[in-house]
Parts: C-alpha cells; structure tokens; sequence
C-alpha cells in the first residue's frame, strides 16, 4: 500500500497526501475557513463523512450548506439529533426511519402510548438545541448483523429489525452521537454544532413501510438551520407562501372551485378563471401559428387498442382509471392520458413526404390520470388537466433545428410571464435499469444526444439527471424559481424514436425509399392547471395586465351616477378593456378597498366633478390616485401599461 496518495478536486488540480488522509484535513490544508463549514464530501462520486479515510487516489469535492448533498447530510443528522431528543424526553420509544427530504427532515417513531402533539414542540427544540451545543461527534461502526441484531433485540426496537431483516451482513453500520446510536449507512456531519437552530414544523401519522396493514406510527417533521437568520428567513418564506397559496387566491378572487358532486381533482373554472385561461391560450396560440403549427382536436377517450399500441397501457394502465366498457362485446375505451398517440393516428390519415415535414400539430387537449386522493393538492396535482400539447414529426436531420425551435418558443413564453431565473434538466434514462424504458440503445443514444447538442448550442444552463426520462424517450424539464425562490418544474420537450415505430408512420424519402420520422413532444405550459398555480403563487394574484380577469373597475360615488359610469364602461369595453361595474350601496372607501383586494389594476372613481367634465379620476392598485384622465387619455394610458408582447393577445 502506498504511504501516498493523489486526491483530484473540482477545479482539476491534483494534490498529494498521506494515505488515510480525511476530507475534512484535506478541507483544512486549503484553508480553515473552508474547514470550517464542510458538512461531507463526495469522494469518486460517492458521498461520505467528511471524517471517513480516504485510501485510494480519489476525486474529491467537498460539500458545504450550499451544496444540495451537503444539505441532505445536514438534515439527515439533524434527523438523528432529533430521535436523542425524544429518546431523552420519552423513555421507551421505538425508531422507524428518519430520512432528510427537500426541505427539513422527518423521523417515524413509537411513542407506545406515550402523549406527543404541537404544544411539546418547544420543550423538544430546546433538548435539541441543548445537545447540540454539545458539539457531539457522530461515529461510524461497521458491525455485523448478528451482532446490530442483538443491539436491537436487547432494546425491544421492532422496525429496525425489520429493517435489518432486508440487509446482507457485511454491508451494515451504527452511528452514535451523544448517547444515542442508530442503525444507519450515512453519512453524517462531523459533529452537532454545527446545527444552530431547530424548528418542529408538524406531527402526522404514517404507517410503518407505507402499508395501511401495518402500525401507524407518529411522524414528526423538523427542520434545522447554521445560522438563526437562515431559520427566520425560511419561516418567513412560509408565510409568505401562505397568503400566495393558489388554492387560497383562487377562491378569493372567484377563478376555480372544487365540488365533491363532481369528485375530487376535477376543477370547475368560473367566469374570471376561464377569461384568465383563455387570454393564455391565445397568447401561445398565435405565438404557434408564427411557428408554422397547426391546431388539431382529438376525443377525450380512445379504444384501450390505441393505448396498447403507444405503450402507455403496459406502463401506466394498472395505475390509471379503469376501461370503460360498452355494451358491445369486447370493446373497451379510456380516458385520454395522452394526447400523442391520437396525433400519431392523425399523421397517418394520408401518405407523408421529405417535402412535408416538419409537420407540426397542437392541441389546448384535456387528459385523465388517476392520482391517489392523498396526492391530489389543488390545482397542481388534479386527475383532469390541459395540455398545451404538441407534437412535431420531422426528418432525422430536422430534429435538433425543431429543438432548438422549441427551445425559444419556451424562453419567449417565460419572458412574457415574467420567469427570468430558470434552468434546464437534461432527464436520461438509467442505464442500470433499461427496462423501464422501451426502444433501442440505438435510438436512446441518438435522442439523446440531440436533445444534449440542442441545449449546448442555445447555452442553457442545464443539469443532467439519470432515470428521469419518460419512458419513450429522454426530454429536457425546465425548472423555473418563483418570487419565493421555490423551484418548480414546467415546460417539457422531448425526442422519441419509439412511438413513430410503435405506430409504424413512415413518409417517403427523395430517394422514393421509406422512412421513420422522428416525434417532438413539447408543452411550454406543461398542464394550464398547473402553470395556472405557480402564475398565481408567483404573482401573489397580481396578474400581467394583459392577463387580469378584471383589468379595471369602474366605481360611481352613489347612484346617481349609475348611468355615466354604465356610459364609461361600454365605451371601455369597445377598447376590449375588461372589467366591471360596481353598482352596490357602499361607501367609495369600501368600494376600493374591496377593488384592491380582488387585485384589480386600475379603479375609475365617478361623481358629479367627473360626470360634468366627461372625465374619470384613476387610481392604480398600490399606488393610488394618478389623476384625472378624458376617457381617450385612459385608453391611450391604459394601452401604453399592457406590454408590447401582450397587446396582441
């Protein structure tokens, strides 16, 4: 073995050390301020304790809080700080799991009857906060199972023996921190002072493994924090996120509904709701005939044939909504899941040329998807939703041209939406697990690469992720960060080789031959209901102006002015200016206020001075009075405030 070894980190320099050496003395030889906050370190890929030996030439790069594993490491000991606790505070407790997830972590416990709810939250953060101080180093013990079985026998913990259960000896580690150990592979931050604040967010109940069959357990999720400032700030980001939630604003200001009659994740659009949707269809409809695509209609059902042929029978059939059965024999249908497998059907209706390509077809088609009731979640998790879907077939050598297309029209669609901080995932297929997909390594390894050449050519920035394709083919996601800095996933393209051969489309090439094309599916929006849902987050309700449901509202003083206020409206609504007027007994005071409330651009107050003058007196939501206007001087003003790219809208 040699006393040396040659450690590479990210920036390709390479460094010798002494065999053994740690992460976190690498960390320390580079500066004590980067020691000083490594949480863990990736080591050839793989992420460890900063404190583990490193006795092989390695690649090495260390995590800090502002690395996503480097976080997960922070939570995932937090996790195990957070069981100390309640080991000390409720003897007997038995330990489910207690995994780091996006944000915070969660431990599933056995209070065995022991008395646990939100009012022994803080008792709980304070014996956290208490043995963090401690600075406790969290040890790692490879040990064998008869031996970690024994441990768990002696302190009567069932779920970590079923645990171990599923374990093969010699794969199996402890880590102890303090006086508390745990059946874990890690890894884990050097020690617990790191954790510098503690929060106790909620207490549900899960069942052990996820099956109803089983215990129900207490879960108990926490999150933690290096500095208090950090922890102030996130829950501050909660409330925030609260008075924005979509499902809050959209009852307010009257856009959707749900009703039990018509059954869970099916929204009902109302007036305002609808208005708001369409203006978004139509912007991306005229934005799609600029782009040379061409609008198709399909049935919101097909035979389960057509399913059977795409391949989302096989894949999705048994998690979806049953066939619907008809009084004939033998004949099936279901409930539209995809709208590409009928844009396939629609491709084949003649014969297809070289000359006749790319073909470009889209569709507003509304699809159905069976989501477990405890999934569904306003209007970003339904079991109906829109697609502004579409489909381009086009030659092998059109495709990255097709892709690059796509990719502007989407960045055009953010622009105009106000999404600036976006980037891009590059989802492959896992290549450990190939079945999961369908189609030739030929065929993945040329979508792929397109989709990769397209994306470098536009200077995305872009991530790559394995094992987040579809199943027909790889797609680029693009991950868009809201005002809250909350990152959500919405406009998809795709490359699939695999359903023009499931459904046989061929066009003739100039040699008279024929030939494959290849299937471009792309949806800027992802699904209206949910683009919908993050543009109300996002907006706080405060919509574009070309995009409010209600652009003005005009406010006589009493109703002595009803007849003028009636006069300025049909004259605004001529300038397709939307609105209304509010014609109710209530003071002006309570009528704007109410108007701000309901988020409305702009309030046009009406009495005898105006009246006389045929003038309005403007007031802009969040601003205030800006003056009296002609209602031709309110036209013009108002048409100069909606942006150049939504005028067409």
């Amino acid at each position: 073995m040699s006393d040396q070894i040659r450690i590479t980190l990210p920036d390709g320099s390479v460094r010798e050390y002494p065999n053994g050496v740690t992460s976190l003395e690498i960390a320390l030889s580079i500066s004590e301020g980067l020691a000083r906050n490594v949480l863990a370190a990736k080591v050839n890929g793989t992420v460890q304790d900063a404190t583990r030996p490193i006795t092989t030439d390695a690649a090495v790069t260390l995590l800090t809080w502002n690395d996503t594993e480097g976080k997960a490491t922070f939570w995932h000991s937090s996790a195990h700080l957070l069981a100390e606790a309640l080991e000390e505070l409720y003897p007997g407790i038995q330990f489910g799991i207690g995994p780091p997830i996006e944000k915070g972590f969660y431990y599933d416990v056995d209070l065995n009857g022991q008395h646990f709810s939100q009012e022994d939250f803080k008792k709980v953060e304070d014996k956290m906060l208490e043995l963090a101080r401690q600075k406790q180093e969290f040890i790692r013990q490879p040990i064998s199972k008869a031996e970690a079985v024994a441990y768990f026998e002696k302190k009567s913990d069932p779920y970590k023996l079923d645990l171990l259960e599923r374990l093969e000896d010699g794969t199996i580690s402890f880590y102890t921190q303090g006086n508390f150990t745990d059946l874990c592979r890690g890894p884990h931050i050097p020690h617990t002072g790191f954790i510098k604040a503690v929060k106790l967010m909620n207490v549900a109940g899960a069942y052990w493994r996820g099956d109803e069959k089983n215990k129900m357990l207490t879960r108990v999720y926490a999150v933690t924090f290096p500095k208090q400032k950090e922890l102030d700030d996130y829950l501050h980001l909660l409330e925030e996120a609260k008075k924005r939630d979509h499902r809050k604003l959209g009852k307010e200001l009257e856009l959707f509904a749900f009703s039990e009659k018509v059954g869970a994740g099916l929204p009902l659009w109302l007036p305002k709701g609808t208005m708001l949707r369409e203006r978004l269809e139509n912007f991306l409809r005229k934005a799609q005939v600029r782009a040379g695509y061409q609008q198709v209609v399909t049935p919101h059902i097909g035979s389960k044939q057509l399913y059977v042929t795409s391949g989302h029978w096989e894949k999705y059939g048994e998690d979806s909504f049953k066939p619907i059965l008809t009084p004939e024999a033998g004949e099936e249908f279901l409930l539209k899941p995809m709208n590409c497998p009928h844009h396939c059907e629609i491709y084949k209706t003649k014969p297809r040329s070289y000359r006749d390509l790319p073909l470009r077809l889209a569709e507003f088609g509304t699809v159905y998807r069976y989501e477990q009731s405890g999934e569904l979640h306003g209007l970003t998790r339904v079991r109906g939703f829109t697609q502004d879907d579409a489909h381009i077939f086009c030659r092998p050598d059109q495709v990255k041209e097709e892709f690059i297309k796509v990719i502007d029209l989407v960045l055009y669609v953010f622009k105009s939406l106000g999404f600036d901080d976006y980037s891009a995932q590059i989802s492959l297929r896992d290549p450990e697990n190939k079945q999961k997909y369908i189609g030739s390594d030929e065929l993945w390894e040329k979508a792929e690469a397109a989709i990769i050449e397209a994306s470098a050519e536009r200077g995305l920035r872009t991530v790559t992720e394995l094992g987040e394709a579809a199943f027909y083919g790889p797609k680029l996601d693009f991950m868009v960060r809201d005002a809250l800095g909350r990152k959500w996933q919405l406009g998809t393209i795709q490359v699939d080789y695999n359903l023009p051969e499931r459904f046989e489309l061929e066009y003739t090439g100039s040699d008279n031959q024929k030939y494959r094309p290849v299937m471009i599916h792309r949806a800027p929006f992802g699904s209206m209901e949910r683009f919908i849902a993050i543009l109300i987050e996002n907006s706080g309700g405060n919509f574009p102006l070309w995009l409010s449901p209600d652009q003005i509202a005009v406010l006589p003083i009493s109703e002595k002015y009803e007849d003028y206020s009636n006069e300025v409206f049909l004259t605004l609504q001529e300038s397709d200016i939307r609105g209304y007027v509010d014609h109710r007994d209530e003071k002006i005071g309570r009528k704007i206020r109410d108007s701000e409330l309901n988020k409305v651009p702009f309030m046009l107050i009406l009495g005898e001075k105006e009246q006389a003058e045929g003038r309005v007196s403007v007031r802009k939501k969040g601003e205030g009075d800006i003056g009296s206007m002609t209602i031709d001087e309110f036209v013009a003003f108002f048409q100069n405030e909606i942006k150049p790219v939504a005028k067409a809208v």
